[in-house]
């Protein structure tokens, strides 16, 4: 696997089953999550000794740093094995395979394993559609295109893996507050004056509830803000139609105060220049 691209692969009975072994993971020290979303049938997924069953409507993420095995829930009568057989029952998946730092980046930790996760209503539902949409469009969406949407999936992704760990009496408006800040951001990072103090005042929060609800999410509105320009820089880079826009240019275009800023932001999130990106690009 190449752990430093999101993959979304569509998974029958006969390819669902997948064990991977503690001695796999010292060998090959993969760097990833695997998110399951189940569109027909029942998957069991066992990792750190706890099993769980997906069904339509659920989903689970495990990691490739620990041993886990998957495998399609057997059918009536039959018995119970880890890949499928004659007697599985049937079932199809999408595998969105995720680089471990999107997700830890955004979590401030290696995220824990999570299982059963509600994808039937409000932003479970928005994530399992979007996983679904993308993995049928995959083919005619660009490699910009298609890591653009693998981007705010896991975002999504992150915000409803920290709200099941966060505790009972966390207040819900939190989240509230989270995905509208997430969302004026989107809009408005090209803006230079874009501050946590700016959004807060447009969108009439004071500038705590908006560093409580992002300090939830495991970031704040400056890491916020840069973490979104860079993404723009990033998707610019690779536009065929912005081939001829200087860096400098693209700098200001994009909020940063100067081509070395930018340079300096961009090498330390994706390990290399952005002239380096735009020339393998290209």
């Amino acid at each position: 696997m190449d752990d430093g691209a999101y993959q979304l692969v569509l998974r029958r009975s006969d390819q669902i089953g997948c064990v991977r072994t503690a001695g796999q993971v010292r060998r090959e020290r993969a760097d990833g999550y695997r998110f399951l979303l189940p569109l027909d049938g029942e998957l069991t997924v066992v990792q750190d000794g706890r099993e769980a069953r997906l069904r339509p409507g659920t989903g689970g993420l495990v990691t490739l740093a620990a041993p886990f095995r998957v495998g399609v829930a057997p059918g009536p009568g039959a018995f119970h094995g880890v890949r499928a057989t004659g007697g599985a029952g049937r079932a199809r998946a999408f595998v969105m395979t995720i680089p471990a730092r999107e997700m830890d980046r955004r979590l401030r930790r290696p995220s824990p394993v999570a299982t059963g996760l509600d994808l039937s209503a409000g932003l479970g539902r928005v994530v399992a559609d979007m996983v679904r949409a993308v993995g049928e469009e995959r083919r005619a969406l660009s490699v910009p295109q298609f890591d653009a949407a693998c981007d705010r999936i896991t975002e999504l992704l992150c915000v409803i893996v920290a709200g099941g760990q966060r505790p009972a009496a966390a207040p819900g408006h939190l989240a509230e507050v989270e995905a509208v800040v997430r969302r004026y951001v989107r809009e408005h990072a090209t803006e230079p004056g874009l501050t946590g103090a700016a959004m807060a005042q447009d969108l009439g929060w004071s500038l705590r509830q908006v560093q409580l609800a992002l300090q939830h999410a495991g970031t704040t509105p400056r890491e916020l803000i840069r973490e979104e320009r860079l993404r723009l820089v990033r998707d610019r880079l690779r536009n065929p139609q912005d081939r001829d826009v200087t860096i400098t240019d693209l700098a200001h275009a994009t909020g940063f105060s100067s081509a070395s800023a930018l340079s300096t932001a961009f090498r330390r999130r994706f390990g290399v220049s952005p002239r380096e990106l735009r020339h393998a690009a290209h």
